[in-house]
C-alpha cells in the first residue's frame, strides 16, 4: 500500500477523503490515510476554528484543505455584489422555484427559524484565496482546487510552506493544464463521482491521465467505495484513490445532512444519481429528485452559472430540509451510493477497505504467478 505518494506523506494507506465533517478527516487520518476538509460551505473563521480543532487531535498526522477557486463564474474580475447579481436573475426563476414548493407542499419556514442563507462568496476565487491563507497557517499537507487550476500565485503560496497543491479535473486536456501550471497532484474524477465531474469513466480517465501525468501524482475519484475498487485504481497507475461518496453514511458525517437526505441515500441504488447543473450551475452528480427533473423539464427556465443558481434556490433548500420534503430533497454523491446501506463507523470503512485491498493485490499477485 506504499505508493510512491503514500511515502512523501507518511500514510499507511494511499486513501484521501474529501469531506466537510472534520470528525471524518480525523477518523481517515488517524487510520493512516488523508482526510480532506471540505472548506467551501465555511467562512474563514470557521475554518480556522476546524483546522485548529483537528490541530489539537491529529499528533501531527497528516491532513489536507480543499476549497474551490473557479475559472469562471457570474462577475468574476468585476466589482461585484449581491444586490447586482440578484438583479440578473429573472422573475421567471424564481416563480419557477415559487412553483415548485407549491406544488410538492413545502411550508413557509417558522417564524423563530434561523436562516443560514446563502454564502456567494463561497463560488468566488475571493474566498478559495482566504480559505487558502487560513490553511496556509496550519500544519496542513495538502491543498486541492475543486474546479480547475488553481492560480500561479496560489500554488506557489502552497509550496513556499512545503504543502503540495492538488486538483481535481474530468479530461486528460485538464490534466495537463493542471501539470503545467505545477500541480503536485491530480485527480482524475470519473463521471461515476458525485459532486461536479465530467463526461469520461474513472476506467478510461485514469490512465488516460496517468500516461499524460508523467511524474506528476494522480489519484482516482469516482466509484470508489470498496477494497476491489481501491486495487483496481492503482491496477490503472494512480497513486491512490480520492473518495468523497461513501464519507456520507458514516457515523461521524450524518449530523451534517438532514435526517430525510440520509434516508434517501441508504435507499439509493447506483442508477439512482444524475449528472445535473441543478445545483450550481455546473454539470454535478447527485441524487435524482423531483428537484432536478423539474429543472431538466420543457417547463424549467433554464440553469443560471454560479453563484446564481444557488442563490435562486439557497432559502428553498431550507425549507425542502427543514420539513423532510422527500420528494424535493437530494445530496450530490456518486453512484457508489449503491453500496451505501448502513451507517457504520469511518474506522470501520477505513479498516474494510484497506483490508479487502490488501487481499485483492495478493490474490491478483498470485494469478500473475508473483
Amino acid at each position: 500500500m506504499q505508493t510512491r505518494l503514500a511515502k512523501k506523506l507518511g500514510l499507511e494507506a494511499p486513501i484521501f477523503a474529501f469531506t466537510r465533517a472534520k470528525e471524518v478527516v480525523l477518523e481517515v487520518s488517524l487510520a493512516g490515510g488523508l482526510g480532506v476538509l471540505g472548506a467551501i460551505a465555511m467562512s474563514p473563521e470557521e475554518l480556522d476554528e476546524a483546522c485548529t480543532w483537528l490541530d489539537e487531535r491529529l499528533g501531527g498526522k497528516p491532513y489536507g484543505v480543499d476549497t474551490v477557486m473557479p475559472m469562471s463564474y457570474a462577475g468574476k474580475g468585476e466589482e461585484w455584489t449581491e444586490e447586482k447579481l440578484r438583479a440578473m436573475i429573472s422573475p421567471a426563476h424564481h416563480a419557477f422555484v415559487a412553483h415548485l414548493l407549491e406544488k410538492y407542499g413545502v411550508d413557509e419556514l417558522p417564524d423563530d427559524y434561523e436562516r443560514k442563507g446563502e454564502d456567494l462568496l463561497g463560488w468566488s476565487d475571493e474566498r478559495g484565496r482566504a480559505h487558502l491563507e487560513v490553511a496556509l497557517r496550519h500544519p496542513i499537507a495538502l491543498i486541492a482546487n475543486a474546479l480547475g487550476t488553481p492560480p500561479p500565485d496560489c500554488i506557489e503560496a502552497a509550496h513556499a510552506k512545503g504543502v503540495l497543491v492538488g486538483a481535481l479535473c474530468g479530461k486528460k486536456k485538464q490534466a495537463m493544464a493542471h501539470k503545467a501550471a505545477g500541480v503536485d497532484v491530480i485527480i482524475a474524477q470519473g463521471t461515476e463521482a458525485g459532486g461536479h465531474t465530467g463526461e469520461v469513466a474513472g476506467m478510461v480517465l485514469t490512465p488516460e491521465v496517468v500516461d499524460a501525468a508523467g511524474d506528476t501524482y494522480v489519484l482516482t475519484a469516482g466509484g470508489i467505495g470498496s477494497g476491489r475498487q481501491m486495487a483496481a485504481a492503482l491496477a490503472l497507475g494512480a497513486d491512490g484513490v480520492w473518495m468523497g461518496s461513501v464519507w456520507l453514511t458514516t457515523t461521524e458525517h450524518v449530523e451534517y445532512h438532514a435526517p430525510i437526505v440520509i434516508e434517501k441515500l441508504l435507499e439509493a441504488k447506483s442508477t439512482d444519481t444524475v449528472r445535473s447543473r441543478a445545483i450550481s450551475g455546473k454539470p454535478a452528480r447527485q441524487l435524482k429528485t423531483a428537484w432536478t427533473e423539474a429543472w431538466a423539464s420543457k417547463e424549467s427556465p433554464g440553469y443560471l452559472p454560479i453563484p446564481m443558481m444557488w442563490m435562486v434556490q439557497a432559502e428553498a433548500a431550507e425549507r425542502i430540509y427543514h420539513h423532510g420534503n422527500k420528494p424535493l430533497a437530494g445530496s450530490p454523491v456518486g453512484q457508489i451510493v449503491g453500496r451505501m446501506n448502513e451507517i457504520v463507523p469511518t474506522a470501520k470503512v477505513m479498516s474494510d477497505i484497506i483490508s479487502e485491498c490488501k487481499a485483492t493485490l495478493k490474490r491478483m499477485g498470485a494469478l500473475g504467478g508473483m
